[in-house]
């Protein structure tokens, strides 16, 4: 299948599909966050006020506006996919120990480990009791098993880090896990508040999008703009991550490139220099292009997927935002 024509309009088309539900998701974000223990706000609106593309609760937005459903549920579940979102962002940051998230200090920085854990926590809590006020057991069920799918990822992603030798297997399974698992998610849960037979296709959908979602994130790390992207560029190597461009890159290198790649990754002995050294390295040995192919791959997979939809302006759109996914640099 040839890869979709991104329309000029790229993502902005899905934020003014939903802009009037995202004003209600916004209100309940800030509503749920509050709390007497005031470091639990201040904690939690660090990071939610810092921006972010929110596509995962648009994304639910826009599932339960094509398959026609009626009521406020979308609202509520698209807020709990954003609360399960930045839960794991405040939980990723510690485990990575990475010290900038979106442009800022990262929480833990500011607050320290321990609160970026407990805040994190609270609002998965949060996420959990508006899923409970929408009333869908399968909706529910949805949730829970992704917020269990996405641990496991972060437990397989810390098994493994800092080795060279885990393999693309072990690469694939864990963004399985930690991204495409909420994606997934976040694009079933319109159809099942709307009672849809098409549910599978469109958890499909959300699962090759954010497949392709985290390939380009991958790549970005290594040839994206860093103000755009709000956080540094060679992140992802300082942490020690054995990304898809990493690992391709070591297979196609020689010896002293592997060595090279072990030192980065396993002893964690990188400097400026190592950071556009790596750079050409992935770029020279084709790495980029081939993960940049593989998500286009899953695009057009998500794509392919849409076909279960009903036809119109918002299938069309959702057709962009699979597109736009794969051509965006930030």
């Amino acid at each position: 299948m040839e890869a979709a024509p991104v329309r000029a309009n790229g993502i902005d088309a899905l934020v003014s599909s939903v802009a009037d539900g995202m004003e209600g998701v916004n209100a309940l974000i800030v509503s749920h966050a509050g709390s007497d223990v005031m470091m639990i706000p201040e904690v939690a609106n660090h990071l939610i006020s810092s921006g972010g593309k929110r596509i995962r609760p648009m994304l639910t937005l826009s599932m339960a506006k094509m398959f026609g459903y009626r009521g406020d549920g979308d609202v509520k579940l698209a807020t709990a996919v954003e609360y399960m979102h930045t839960a794991t962002l405040l939980h990723d940051d510690v485990v990575d120990e990475s010290d900038m998230r979106r442009g800022r200090a990262a929480a833990r920085k500011i607050w320290g480990n321990q609160a970026s854990v407990l805040v994190g926590d609270f609002l998965l809590g949060q996420a959990f009791k508006l899923m409970v006020d929408v009333g869908s057991l399968e909706a529910l069920g949805l949730f829970s098993s992704a917020a269990a799918t996405i641990s496991e990822g972060e437990v397989r992603q810390l098994a493994g880090a800092k080795n060279m030798s885990v393999g693309e297997a072990h690469y694939m399974a864990v963004i399985e896990a930690k991204t495409a698992a909420l994606f997934a998610a976040a694009t079933a849960a319109g159809p099942i508040l709307a009672g849809s037979s098409a549910t599978r296709s469109m958890k499909s959908f959300g699962r090759h999008l954010g497949l392709a979602f985290q390939l380009i994130d991958d790549v970005l790390d290594f040839a994206g703009d860093a103000e755009a992207l709000g956080k540094n560029i060679g992140d992802d190597l300082h942490e020690g991550k054995a990304t898809l461009p990493v690992l391709l890159a070591y297979d196609r290198g020689s010896e002293s490139d592997r060595a090279f790649w072990r030192r980065c990754i396993e002893d964690g002995v990188v400097s400026d220099a190592d950071v556009a050294e790596a750079g050409r390295k992935v770029r020279d040995t084709g790495a980029l292009d081939e993960a940049r192919a593989r998500a286009q791959a899953y695009a057009d997979r998500a794509i392919d997927d849409l076909s279960a939809a009903p036809p119109g302006e918002m299938r069309d759109i959702l057709e962009d935002v699979a597109a736009f996914t794969v051509s965006r640099i930030h």
